[in-house]
């Protein structure tokens, strides 16, 4: 494994690389005219998504294709880089609402949507339906902005989450091509960004980083993103207050090839949902839980990303410091090892943490990089291969005492390494504790567990691979 010095100077200069990139001190200067005329949809076709949007009916209206020209896309060129852009002009502090305004500046003004008035899915199931009618229709131009569409979400790793799930619906429905995304980063932690190239913080010099932003987003390179599917099973009667990224759902079987331990109820509640960042156990849960309950109630304290580190950062060390110890069953790790899969019978037991982390990036908790560079040697000598954000697997770590926690957040040491996996299962049951802090990609939530049935938490990879533009 690297020196910790080494990982400490990498670390430190990629954060000054990240700083000066995000406060626009690097690059030509873009022509507002210019890129304006690359992003901009043709304004009848910007009417009719709008339009299907707000009656939420996929078809356009009977008079927007009533020109023969525009049916046969003659006389309408097709924007070079059509993009639309959702923005959650909540987030970034007081920029939020300048952001969308700027945003409208340099593009259509139909084709920013305000989160709070549009969601994801309805852009999906109206607006891009509408598209893809006219051009079944025969009209060139909407076909060829179809095809060369492309996303920017301005907003946080739960707002940049909430776009890639409504957009991967396309891929179900056989709607091709699906949209990549880019992302402009609001949040508190922006992980997904960092690790798309995307920077950490929403920059001071921001109006003209959003140009630069935007002419990245055009042209920059496709990456894949692996995403991941997560079923929660626990006794029915147990009370849950889910967060936004878990649902009720009817379809509750569990990988029937496992064995359990003691019997299972009657009747069960299950949840699903899919993360594309983390699922995390314990201690960091705890202590998001409580933080997102004090922004809940004092939102005046939370006015920004930075505040809201610094308010995260103290409820760390009030809250964060509890002498319970998690555990669980980790009954399934099938680890890549080369072309060889090995599993893991039996399950293994996993205690004396007091969080489990399963990672799909490198990065986590604004930027740290817990599962740590690795070595040669030391991957070779533990089975596992180097980690990739589309490798189909999950970095699953432990994190022991609070100590333990602080110099792996500070890069000084790695997490307990545990497994990687391409499907896991853990298996809860109540105890001397009888809640369990959960979180997926930064949404936590207290689940309450059983002292007679277990609780599970079941892990397997989507299917489909998610589109990301690189801001690199």
């Amino acid at each position: 494994m690297d020196s910790p010095s080494s990982t400490t100077r990498i670390a430190a200069r990629s954060s000054m690389i990240d700083s000066i990139r995000g406060c626009g001190l690097s690059g030509m200067r873009i022509d507002k005219e210019d890129l304006r005329r690359k992003l901009s949809i043709p304004e009848y076709l910007r009417v009719a998504m709008s339009n299907a949007i707000r009656r939420k009916e996929g078809e356009p209206p009977a008079d927007t294709c009533q020109s023969d020209v525009i049916v046969d896309g003659n006389g309408v060129q097709p924007p070079e880089a059509p993009m639309v852009v959702f923005i959650n002009s909540r987030s970034g502090g007081r920029h939020g609402p300048e952001l969308k305004e700027r945003l409208q500046e340099l593009m259509g003004k139909e084709q920013v949507f305000d989160l709070s008035e549009v969601k994801p899915h309805e852009f999906v199931q109206y607006g891009l339906a509408c598209l893809e009618k006219l051009a079944e229709l025969g009209d060139f131009c909407a076909k060829d902005t179809r095809q060369k569409m492309r996303i920017v979400v301005a907003g946080g790793d739960g707002t940049v989450g909430w776009v890639l799930g409504s957009v991967g619906e396309l891929n179900k429905q056989g709607r091709e091509p699906v949209p990549p995304v880019a992302i402009i980063p609001l949040g508190t932690g922006n992980d997904l960004s960092r690790s798309f190239g995307w920077g950490g913080s929403f920059p001071f010099a921001w109006k003209s980083a959003v140009k630069r932003t935007l002419q990245r987003a055009s042209a920059g390179p496709i990456c894949r993103l692996d995403s991941w599917h997560a079923v929660i099973q626990m006794p029915s009667g147990e009370v849950v207050d889910p967060p936004h990224s878990l649902k009720p759902t009817e379809d509750c079987a569990l990988d029937q090839g496992l064995q359990i331990e003691g019997a299972l109820p009657e009747k069960v509640n299950c949840y699903e949902g899919v993360f594309y960042n983390y699922f995390s156990i314990g201690m960091d849960a705890q202590v998001a839980y409580g933080f997102h309950h004090l922004r809940n109630e004092k939102p005046y304290l939370a006015q920004g990303p930075i505040s809201n580190k610094l308010i995260y950062s103290g409820y760390s060390c009030t809250q964060g410091d509890s002498r319970t110890s998690y555990g669980c069953m980790l009954r399934r790790s099938i680890a890549q090892n080369g072309s060889r899969l090995q599993s893991l019978k039996g399950g293994v037991r996993i205690s004396g943490v007091r969080a489990i982390v399963a990672l799909n990036l490198h990065n986590y908790a604004s930027g740290r990089n817990p599962w740590g560079n690795l070595s040669p040697e030391y991957l070779e000598k533990k089975g596992f291969v180097e980690a990739h954000a589309d490798d189909g697997l999950l970095e699953i770590f432990g994190l022991k005492q609070g100590w333990h926690a602080s110099f792996v957040m500070v890069e000084l040491i790695s997490a307990k390494h545990i497994a990687q996996a391409a499907a896991i299962r853990l298996e809860f049951r109540g105890g001397e504790w009888k809640d369990a802090f959960m979180q997926m990609d930064g949404e936590p939530w207290k689940q309450p567990l059983n002292r007679d049935y277990s609780t599970f938490v079941e892990i397997k990879r989507v299917p489909f691979q998610s589109l990301m533009i690189s801001g690199e």
